[in-house]
Parts: C-alpha cells; sequence; structure tokens
C-alpha cells in the first residue's frame, strides 16, 4: 500500500516531506498528531478545493488534533469515503492505527488523481494550464540560476536579473564553450506560429511513441515477478524500480525555447554504435553472449507427408466372380461364365451342387441335370450325377443325395 500512495503522490505533483516510504510510515503511526501527516492530508485537500466545492476541510490547519479529526472526518463524509469506520473512527477519536492513516491518504490521493482526469478533458483545465505555464518556466530559470522567486518581483526586473546572472556565467566558461546558435536569423509572428504547429504534431507522434516504450517497459519488469522467488521479493523491486520509473514521463519536454537554445553542433550526427556514444551505453549485459540455440525445426519443406488413410482406387479386374467358396465347394462364386452359376464348373456343372458335389454327391448334376449342359444324359435333382438317375438318393456316375 505504501508504494501505490508514493507512486499516486508522485502523479498529482506532490514534493514534500513525505515522498519516501520510511517518513510516509512515520508519519501515519503518529496520525493526525502529526504534523506531517496534517500537512500531507490538507495538501490534499486543497487540490481537492480546486475541482469540487468542498466544505469539510476549511479548518484543517487548526493546531488541536481532535479539531483537525472532525473536519476531515467531515471531509470524507462528503465526499462519501468506501471504507467502513474510517469516517465514525475519525468523529468519535477512536482511529489510532497505522493502516487507517494510510487508507485516508489512499482514498484522498485517489479522488484528487479521478478530479484531475475528469478535469483534464475539459477545455477549461488545459486553459489554465497556458496561463501559469509561463511562470512555472520563470519558477525553473530561477532556481537554475539561483535567483529569488519571480513572483517576488516585478516581472521586468526578474528578466534582467536573469540577463546579468546569464553574462556572469558566460565569462566563466571557454570562450567556444557554448558555440554558435543553429538558428541564424529571428522568425516573425507566423514563422513562430508554424513552427508551434509543427511542434505540436512531432509532440503528438512522439508521446505516442513514448507511451508504447513505457508500457513494455512496465510489462517486461511486470513478468520478472512472476516466478516463485520473484514474488517473496516484490517489495524490494518495487523501491528499486519505481522511482526511475516515475522519472519517465509520457509527455514530451521538447519546446521552441530548444530551438533558440540549439548550437550549430546539433547538425553533427553521431552514429550511435561510435566510441563516444558506447562511452556511456555500455553495460555488462552486452558481454553475455547467448550459447548454441537448438534447432526446432518446423520448416513445411522438411516436414513429410501423412500417411493415406483409406487404401489407394484401383480399377476392377476382368476374369473371376464373386469368388470361391460358397455353399460347399463351388456356391456363390465360381469362376466367371466358365466355372460358377451358383456353384462350380461353368455352364456345365453346377447349380448348388457344383461340379464336385453340392448337398449330395458328385459329377455334373445341376437342378435336374442336363441343364446348362448338365453332367450326363440323366437327370440331376439335388445331388444327381453322372449317367444314371439321381433322385434324392443315390445317383449313377457319382453317389450323390442326401443318402448313399
Amino acid at each position: 500500500m505504501e508504494s501505490d500512495i508514493l507512486d499516486c503522490l508522485d502523479q498529482v505533483g506532490y514534493t514534500g516531506d513525505l515522498d519516501n516510504e520510511k517518513a510516509l510510515l512515520t508519519a501515519c503511526e503518529g496520525g493526525f498528531s502529526s504534523q506531517e501527516y496534517v500537512g500531507l492530508c490538507s495538501w490534499l485537500a486543497e487540490k481537492l478545493k480546486q475541482y469540487f466545492g468542498l466544505k469539510g476541510q476549511e479548518s484543517e490547519t487548526s493546531d488541536d488534533s481532535q479539531t483537525v479529526r472532525i473536519h476531515f472526518g467531515k471531509l470524507l463524509e462528503e465526499l462519501e469515503c468506501p471504507y467502513k469506520g474510517i469516517v465514525s473512527g475519525l468523529t468519535e477519536g477512536e482511529l489510532k492505527s497505522k493502516k487507517d492513516h494510510l487508507k485516508i491518504v489512499l482514498f484522498l490521493v485517489s479522488e484528487l488523481q479521478a478530479a484531475q482526469v475528469v478535469a483534464g478533458k475539459s477545455g477549461a483545465d488545459r486553459k489554465t494550464e497556458k496561463q501559469i505555464t509561463p511562470l512555472k518556466d520563470l519558477q525553473v530559470i530561477c532556481k537554475t540560476l539561483k535567483l529569488s522567486e519571480p513572483d517576488q518581483q516585478p516581472t521586468a526586473d526578474t528578466f534582467s536579473s536573469i540577463e546579468n546572472q546569464v553574462n556572469v556565467l558566460l565569462k566563466k566558461v571557454p570562450e567556444k564553450h557554448i558555440g554558435k546558435s543553429a538558428l541564424k536569423h529571428s522568425p516573425n509572428s507566423d514563422q513562430w506560429r508554424q513552427l508551434e504547429k509543427i511542434n505540436r504534431v512531432l509532440s503528438t507522434d512522439y508521446d505516442c511513441r513514448r507511451r508504447m516504450l513505457i508500457k513494455r517497459l512496465d510489462v517486461t519488469v511486470q513478468s520478472f515477478g512472476w516466478s516463485d522467488r520473484a514474488k517473496a521479493k516484490t517489495d524490494i523491486m518495487a523501491k528499486a524500480y519505481q522511482p526511475k520509473r516515475h522519472s519517465l514521463t509520457l509527455k514530451s519536454s521538447v519546446s521552441l525555447a530548444h530551438l533558440l537554445a540549439a548550437r550549430e553542433d546539433i547538425c553533427n550526427v553521431v552514429k550511435t554504435s561510435s566510441g563516444t556514444s558506447r562511452e556511456k551505453t555500455v553495460c555488462a549485459v552486452n558481454k553475455v553472449l547467448m550459447g548454441r540455440v537448438p534447432d526446432r525445426g518446423g520448416r513445411p519443406s522438411e516436414i513429410q507427408a501423412p500417411p493415406p488413410e483409406m487404401p489407394p482406387w484401383q480399377k476392377r479386374q476382368d476374369g473371376g466372380g464373386r469368388g470361391g467358396g460358397g455353399y460347399r465347394g463351388g456356391g456363390y462364386g465360381g469362376g466367371g461364365r466358365g466355372g460358377g452359376g451358383y456353384g462350380g464348373g461353368g455352364r456345365g456343372g453346377g447349380g448348388y451342387g457344383g461340379g464336385g458335389g453340392g448337398y449330395g454327391g458328385g459329377g455334373g448334376g445341376g437342378y435336374g441335370g442336363g441343364g446348362y449342359g448338365g453332367g450326363g444324359h440323366g437327370s440331376g435333382g439335388y445331388g444327381g450325377g453322372g449317367g444314371s438317375r439321381g433322385g434324392w438318393g443315390r445317383g449313377g456316375g457319382g453317389r450323390g443325395g442326401y443318402y448313399r
């Protein structure tokens, strides 16, 4: 929770004393008895007052901790604080734990973040931001040159002090240390407007790129914490990463002032792989060489086709009937027109019996001897045979029938 609060405070622009975890925890242990904690909550309440018409924070700077606690209780009640027992605990003086005081700060800073997001979508907030940007720039210049704050003196005196201080500093540096300006002439008003438009278009593009790269960085660092060993060191990783992460701003800081400050050496393009550049970018990771990576295949040209699921289709061959066998010898098969029928033996022998038998006996036969060529001059019957009579019993040339 502490790391989240510090991240949120940094995002809303807090620069007070409680900008580190140790100081924040110490102040939260003291609660509203700690001046640092009251100062932090008062700063957040004052910021919220710019976005909402709040009433509960009017007297939060009182020296009496009980009075301050009551006023912040009204403020949280007005903001509809979702934490159960926080508002009643503030009013009744029962709120003493460090965790509860951390929750109050977390709720206030979260409300401020949400208010800034909503207000950022309106033109009024952008207009206000435009108005205070020049003052911020002057404050940065004065702080860099170690001059007094610009709001403590007239604007004309401020610029005179800045010019004098710059001239004093220029005399202390070597003659060619600064170099000549890359901008050889002073642009007119129309040209400044065009330059401002160009810078706005480029900044929008680079802002999108910066967001993408920072999101990649966040996802990569987050993936390092997926292992079981890293889960036990989440806080240590956050302490090491978060300060560096929040120093990376999403907005580009390039403005027309950089154009005025550009020197002639900006035209000298230095390769990123040059010795001078590598002196500042080289690190121990660059010296780690990867071993031979095994070939995992996957090339379509090297993949063998799977075996066919069905046998290949073949044309029907001439000759042969439906196979051999049958009722007994021959049967539903036989050998075509010459050895078949329902039995064996072609047009001649066969029938239910076939050339060598049938239900009964041997010889030619057929249904009634003769038939399609029968096996002799006699009659066939179910067994029948040769040159004698068949009948159901015995036969001539071959004994057939159901009996011998």
